[in-house]
């Protein structure tokens, strides 16, 4: 992943960045990380993520397709770094950033909020 990012223009690095962050934003749900600390956690929706659109898409609709995620510790911790490395490798720079949405475990309250029966 860094390497097709390193090919590309900033705005595609910085762009991936955001993207990625809001995808690990949405499964940052308490359906799916009860149980985990918060480092497996982000590292196991890192793995969703990159298995692609249909698995990202299938978690979203039925949380139980997460479980083999986290029962099999299946991890793509290093997804994080991709846009930080890309962004080095074009700029020279270190990139500080911050994009619109944490990507940390537990930051999305609303995803956390206490469910009510039948929602």
């Amino acid at each position: 992943m860094t390497e097709h990012l390193a090919r590309s223009p900033v705005h595609m690095v910085t762009g991936f960045a955001e993207q990625l962050s809001w995808a690990l934003y949405r499964l940052d749900r308490r359906e799916l990380g009860l149980g985990l600390s918060g480092d497996s956690f982000l590292y196991t929706r890192c793995a969703v993520v990159a298995a692609g659109r249909e698995v990202f898409d299938a978690v979203l609709r039925d949380p139980g397709a997460f479980t083999p995620f986290a029962a099999g510790f299946i991890w793509a911790e290093s997804l994080l770094c991709a846009p930080d490395q890309a962004y080095e490798r074009i700029t020279g720079e270190e990139w500080d950033r911050d994009t619109r949405y944490s990507y940390d475990s537990y930051a999305n309250t609303a995803g956390w909020a206490a469910r009510s029966p039948g929602r």
